[in-house]
């Protein structure tokens, strides 16, 4: 195949579903489903942060951010994968391509640190009790949020902007979106360098974090197994539940995709496992959150009731004062 310069692209194909037409219908309403479960799910959980004090705490803090990525991750994705599941000529620009590939790697970087983050918020709630506000103090979050992203930028877009090299003809994307592994497959040149550096990427991104939530959840687990109540060992145990199924779907998927060669890459395989992690999953975590969270549910009900209350004190407010009509006869 010719090399071509990158710059003189124009538009890229991305294959998709395309191959199983007759399913590209239903698909397009499942997904359209499942994105706006993501957007409203996370939306919700940002709000009642936001709005209940009760929420405004460490631990909710980072979910925010973590509701943030999965919102921005995915509108970056499934906008564009919906329009070509009902488009006849399905295409994407090289720009879009790139963003998309720039936006997936960034904020796959910052859903493993923030993740890590947040086992070791629940590691210092656990272990330390009474120093948590002390360790876990506001000032605190504030800085290991700005380090998750500034460390996920640093990690993913820089590295990747300057080993991008030029793409090979025909521009086809065997592929749902545009990510890392599967532009591999489009580079001209020898592509060693690059898988050298995403495995060592995904092995500093992926595993460091997930070393750290698995050192802290045991430590979690030490911890637990020492208290007398039952009842405060179900307690720790229900406010880490939530946090270990998200997790394991999460990293379970992503060392799947980017810790192994261009070798071992399958089409039809890569399709549903990202399909998994960056669609699926992001709509999945907030009714994981909230569905298994007391506190959650705590804060949506209090909400509601104060929306309730609202509306009926605007009700009665609104509601026309009737005139008492006296008969004369009885003055």
């Amino acid at each position: 195949m010719a090399q071509k310069n990158s710059s003189t692209i124009t538009e890229l194909v991305l294959v998709g579903f395309s191959n199983h037409s007759q399913a590209e219908i239903p698909l397009f309403l499942l997904f359209s489903l499942v994105y706006l479960v993501n957007l409203f799910g996370n939306t919700a959980i940002i709000v009642l942060v936001v709005i209940d004090s009760c929420l405004q705490t460490p631990m909710y803090f980072f979910l925010c951010h973590l509701a943030f990525l999965n919102i921005f991750y995915t509108t970056a994705v499934v906008p564009k994968m919906l329009f070509n599941l009902l488009a006849l000529k399905k295409v994407l620009s090289y720009e879009f391509c790139l963003a998309q590939t720039y936006i997936s790697l960034l904020m796959g970087a910052a859903e493993c640190i923030i993740l890590a983050i947040m086992a070791l918020d629940r590691y210092v709630a656990i272990c330390y009790p009474l120093r948590y506000l002390l360790i876990m103090n506001w000032s605190m979050c504030v800085q290991l949020a700005v380090g998750a992203w500034t460390v996920s930028f640093f990690a993913s877009v820089v590295p990747l902007h300057f080993t991008i090299v030029p793409f090979c003809g025909p521009y086809v994307i065997d592929h749902i979106f545009c990510e890392v592994p599967v532009l591999l497959h489009m580079i001209c040149a020898d592509t060693s360098l690059q898988e050298t550096i995403m495995v060592i990427g995904a092995s500093g991104i992926l595993l460091l974090p997930f070393l750290l939530i698995t050192l802290s959840y045991l430590c979690i687990l030490v911890a637990v197994m020492r208290m007398y109540s039952a009842e405060g060992r179900k307690k720790a145990f229900s406010t880490c539940s939530s946090h270990l199924t998200v997790v394991t779907i999460y990293y379970g998927t992503g060392m799947f995709m980017y810790m192994r060669s261009k070798s071992l890459y399958s089409a039809q395989g890569d399709k549903f496992i990202s399909l998994f992690y960056a669609v699926i999953n992001p709509a999945l975590n907030p009714l994981i959150y909230s569905l298994r969270n007391k506190e959650v549910k705590g804060a949506l009900k209090r909400v509601l009731e104060r929306l309730a209350v609202s509306q009926r004190q605007r009700y009665s407010l609104e509601m026309p004062v009737e005139r008492i009509c006296i008969p004369y006869y009885t003055l």
